[in-house]
């Protein structure tokens, strides 16, 4: 009676392809089978103890128990503006330059559900982590794309991005109103510098659109390598905002903290659908997470280590197993293009015959676009005795192709 009323919005969203992945992954384990999983970004190790005490304690408090604040508890504010003026000398207005989300990626597509209009247009380069691309289509928007080129440094190709963007802006019709960047990159794990932002904020200014930028692996920087921060560049708040989340820098995925920070009035409408639309994080998460902010960031470097020297034991031990890739200078991915004996498959067979029959479990590169379909996203969650276990069923699998 009911199946001709459509849902044009989800019609518009394609099944998930991760979600075969996850299917074939969860029937294996539902068999008794050993999965060794890279396949989610999802951390494996606990939330530092001190943040967890001050979850607990403040948990014990009655006045702590009622409806939150939708925009962020003040201290939480405040914390995150305090982070900022410590880490890139940016100053925030606690009130009108930072709203708290419930981890960046509701902060992201509530944002989106905010400012997008029906039929806007945004550029998003490709591979692309999905919810950047898809929270457009959600809110009846389009979404125009290019391929994104980087050295083996995993650095941006920056005048090939530029030359990419521009021609977008001159032939995309509406002409695009938003900009999505996301560095340290998800999936690629591809870096910028400040100069990058520098330009991007001249060109928008210049083009008119707006930039939402996306640090979620800020934090986890190897090498030397210091990530920015877009809002270090002088007027960047008139054009940009930027997304931050503790879930990667303090192993705190499962509380759901996030925040969107920047210009007033692309925040100011995020504070304002959040209003109608949730009370806020349960208030002694957000206390716990303005001690995480506020006290010893060491915890933050040793998580950042741990994935540093799982990249290296996973490059070496897949090395010799006839798998060679390189490390990234951030994040808590590796970017790999599959060998080149299995090429022909492409990354969706070849992720999910890796999983039947080696039982390791990765993303395929062509769920994060058409222009991933030669590579696999690797998650650093598993331990090094695992991931050493990994490459030896890894040189089982690879047998079969040489």
């Amino acid at each position: 009676m009911f199946s001709e009323i459509e849902f044009d919005k989800i019609k518009r969203l394609p099944k998930y392809v991760f979600a075969s992945i996850n299917e074939i992954k969860l029937q294996m384990r539902q068999n008794g089978e050993d999965v060794i999983d890279f396949s989610m970004g999802n951390p494996d190790g606990a939330t530092p103890q001190h943040i967890i005490d001050k979850l607990t304690e403040s948990a014990q408090k009655p006045k702590n128990h009622g409806y939150s604040a939708s925009k962020g508890i003040y201290k939480l504010r405040l914390a995150i503006a305090d982070m900022y003026k410590r880490k890139y000398n940016v100053s925030l207005d606690p009130d009108l330059e930072v709203c708290v989300s419930l981890g960046s990626k509701e902060g992201y597509a509530h944002l989106i559900q905010a400012i997008a209009n029906y039929g806007d247009t945004a550029i998003v380069a490709e591979p692309a982590y999905p919810i950047h691309y898809y929270a457009f289509i959600l809110a009846g928007a389009n979404v125009a794309t290019f391929g994104l080129k980087w050295n083996d440094n995993y650095e941006l190709d920056v005048e090939s991005y530029f030359n990419s963007l521009q021609e977008a802006l001159n032939n995309t019709m509406p002409k695009p109103k938003f900009v999505v960047t996301n560095f340290p990159h998800n999936p690629t794990t591809i870096v910028v510098y400040k100069e990058f932002y520098e330009r991007l904020v001249k060109l928008a200014k210049k083009e008119r659109f707006y930039i939402i930028n996306d640090i979620a692996y800020a934090d986890l920087s190897f090498d030397g390598y210091v990530a920015p921060s877009i809002l270090e560049v002088e007027g960047a708040k008139d054009v940009a905002v930027e997304s931050y989340t503790l879930s990667k820098s303090y192993n705190m995925a499962g509380w759901r903290v996030g925040c969107i920070v920047g210009n007033q009035r692309l925040v100011g409408a995020l504070q304002k659908i959040k209003s109608w639309l949730d009370y806020g994080i349960y208030t002694p998460i957000q206390i716990a997470s303005t001690i995480a902010l506020n006290e010893d960031q060491s915890c933050v470097k040793e998580i950042s280590d741990k994935y540093e020297k799982r990249a290296e034991v996973l490059i070496d031990s897949f090395k010799a197993a006839g798998w060679e890739m390189k490390k990234p200078r951030a994040s808590m991915f590796i970017w790999a293009k599959i060998p080149k004996c299995v090429e022909h498959l492409g990354s969706m067979e070849f992720s999910t015959r890796l999983l039947k029959e080696a039982k390791i479990a990765v993303s395929p590169g062509v769920g994060f676009g058409n222009h991933g379909d030669l590579y696999v996203r690797i998650a650093l969650i598993e331990n090094e005795n695992r991931i050493r276990q990994a490459s030896r069923n890894l040189k089982q699998f690879l047998k079969q192709f040489s």
